[in-house]
């Protein structure tokens, strides 16, 4: 019989399905356990890690902007505040088209190629979902615009905050400064948390110098917004720290004094209390309107300002080198008896000129003819005798004059509480080999001694010298701050001249009185009407030298080649409370020019504000009369 053939192995076919439901089923194990671990992953192990990616989503932390500290003068009147002004912001993350958007928002309010510019910089500094300012100061009009148009630009807002503002405008311009727009330069050394809540920041004077103490400490808040990133509720808050508010010694009132008495001129004043080192009025003129500066200032405006040759963003007070001229000769009247060179009593011959031994050069008076055969220390200085001073100077030298000028603080800077200030220049032996690599010549000490040559300082060393004078021998560094809210800030002594008797003291005082006092005075023209006794000296500093033996022509001068004008002085000479110097550029006349702005400071600090007449009351007033038509022709 033939075999039969086996059409089906159902063994085989068994063991493959075995094997197949097997291998199924350990792969769906597997997979199970794979999803299993994955959902524990998500679930167990990161869930902090989504839950907070979820809740950024719905929950933003929002930085608050601390309110920047106020400034005040001694009187409570406000010089710098805050007010609310309104800025247009734009949400990258909530933008469907940055370009689109920006081409909307352009065809409801007019934007600038500088405000699209300056977005885009500042666009690439910020944080996720931070807003970043498109337009500052929009008006009222212009959000109105922007709220009917609302549904075609998301993600743009009207961001409400208080900026800074300054009520006296150029009146305390190069005292106070200014805040402004942080740059890309200042983003780097900031930090970025305290100021991730603003966009300010102090950028010149005191603003900058207390910039710390004014700008307070950023809060923050946790928001909760839907998915078009409108806030709904706020979550958390923890408001901000704000800045402290500040008193200056600074009377507003004698500020104005001082920039009304430099009306129409370029110069600087700087009154000073010389027992507490207080500032009470630094004026350089002219100024600028430093809220031009808050918002960033326009090119037209900059350019304005830039450009004009009286350089009103130069801050004369603290950054213009002078010569002292003969508003030094106190100085050196007092270094000439503290070393025993002079006397008060000790006359020099004045030919009007003197001679070096030796030398056939000629180094002439400013006064023909000179102040008489001989002159003592106090008509020296009453009638500011260059010829004494030249031979005074040559036989302290050098050495002496500068060892005791920086005692006043000439040749460096004073330590005030402000930027940019400048040292001047008291010279030296060492001073010249270092930076002219040259020796000292006799004839440089010569000029010295009237203040000219190498000798360079700023308006603001003139006060603290002449305070120096005023408080017999106290430097002290002068201070614009008093008090922050309710702590009183103290000037630091820097140095004390105990070493210099009374008996020399009074001499000088007594010369810089005769200065205003005395028929021959340089400043004679200010006593009248004076109810205190002020000491002072003027001086006339030379801008282009002039050939020896020729005289001054100011008629032939460029008037910015024009001598300048300066004056020191303090009052009451008896008991000093204030100190004053003033330099006017190309005033050429520094008793008649300079001095008479040095009085009306004074008067204003000393004197106060003058009394307004009461008005008469009503019955006092005089008959009322009344005409009717016709009256005329009768009278």
């Amino acid at each position: 019989m033939r075999r039969r053939q086996q059409l089906k192995n159902t063994f085989y076919e068994r063991r493959v399905y075995r094997h197949r439901v097997t291998i199924s089923i350990l792969v769906v194990m597997v997979m199970t356990m794979i999803l299993v671990g994955r959902y524990s992953q998500l679930q167990i192990s990161d869930y902090d890690i989504y839950k907070t990616q979820s809740d950024r989503n719905r929950i933003q932390l929002l930085p608050i902007a601390p309110k920047r500290g106020l400034i005040f003068d001694r009187n409570g009147l406000l010089l710098a505040e805050n007010i609310p002004s309104y800025t247009l912001t734009v949400v990258k993350e909530r933008v469907t088209s940055l370009d689109d958007t920006l081409a909307i928002i352009n065809e409801i309010i007019p934007l600038s190629e500088d405000d699209i510019e300056q977005f885009r910089k500042r666009l690439s500094r910020r944080r996720p979902y931070e807003a970043v300012p498109l337009k500052f100061r929009v008006s009222d009009e212009d959000i109105a615009k922007l709220a009917v148009n609302r549904h075609r630009v998301p993600g743009v807002e009207i961001d409400a905050q208080l900026v800074r503002h300054y009520p006296q405008g150029e009146l305390f311009a190069h005292m106070l400064g200014y805040v402004g727009r942080i740059s890309e330069r200042e983003v780097d050394v900031i930090d970025p948390v305290n100021y991730s809540g603003t966009h300010y920041i102090g950028k010149i004077g005191l603003e900058k110098y207390y910039e710390e103490l004014l700008h307070g400490t950023v809060g923050y808040q946790n928001v909760e917004s839907n998915a078009h990133g409108r806030i709904l509720r706020v979550l958390e808050r923890h408001d901000p720290l704000p800045g402290g508010d500040i008193t200056l010694n600074v009377d507003a009132y004698v500020q104005q004094v001082a920039y009304e008495a430099l009306t129409n001129q370029r110069g600087a004043i700087v009154a000073m209390d010389p027992n507490t080192g207080g500032i009470i009025a630094m004026v350089s003129a002219p100024g600028y309107d430093t809220n031009l500066f808050v918002n960033g200032i326009s090119s037209v405006d900059y350019n304005a300002l830039q450009n004009n040759p009286d350089l009103p963003l130069y801050n004369r007070a603290l950054q213009g080198q002078y010569p002292p001229a003969s508003t030094i000769k106190p100085m050196w009247g007092l270094a000439g008896l503290h070393y025993g060179v002079v006397t008060p009593a000790t006359r020099i011959a004045d030919p009007g000129w003197f001679s070096l031994p030796d030398d056939s050069r000629r180094y002439r008076d400013w006064k023909r003819g000179g102040h008489g055969a001989t002159v003592n220390l106090e008509q020296a200085v009453v009638q500011s005798c260059d010829v004494y001073f030249y031979e005074l100077a040559y036989k302290l030298g050098i050495d002496r004059l500068h060892s005791f000028g920086t005692r006043f603080g000439l040749g460096d800077v004073t330590g005030i509480d402000n930027t940019n200030e400048r040292a001047g220049l008291m010279p030296s032996r060492e001073w010249k080999e270092q930076s002219r690599g040259g020796h000292w010549y006799p004839g440089e000490t010569i000029n010295v001694g009237i203040g000219q040559g190498f000798m360079l300082a700023t308006p603001l060393q003139l006060a603290v010298a002449t305070s120096v004078v005023a408080s017999r021998g106290e430097l002290r560094a002068p201070r614009l701050l008093a008090s922050v809210g309710e702590e009183a800030v103290v000037a630091p002594l820097l140095g004390k001249m105990e070493d210099i008797s009374k008996a020399h003291w009074d001499a000088i005082t007594r010369s810089m009185e005769e200065v205003v006092n005395g028929a021959h005075g340089t400043g004679r023209g200010l006593k009248a009407g004076l109810t205190y006794r002020m000491a002072g000296k003027s001086g006339t500093a030379q801008v282009v030298g002039i050939a020896a033996g020729e005289k001054y022509d100011s008629n032939a001068i460029h008037a910015r080649n024009r001598d300048h004008a300066l004056f020191i002085a303090f009052a009451p000479a008896e008991d000093p409370k204030i100190a004053v110097a003033v330099v006017i550029e190309n005033g050429e006349h520094g008793g008649s020019v300079a001095g008479p702005a040095a009085r009306k400071v004074m008067d204003a600090y000393l004197l106060g504000k003058p009394k307004q007449p009461d008005p008469l009351p009503a019955e006092t007033a005089g008959p009322v009369v009344t005409v009717t038509a016709g009256a005329e022709a009768n009278e």
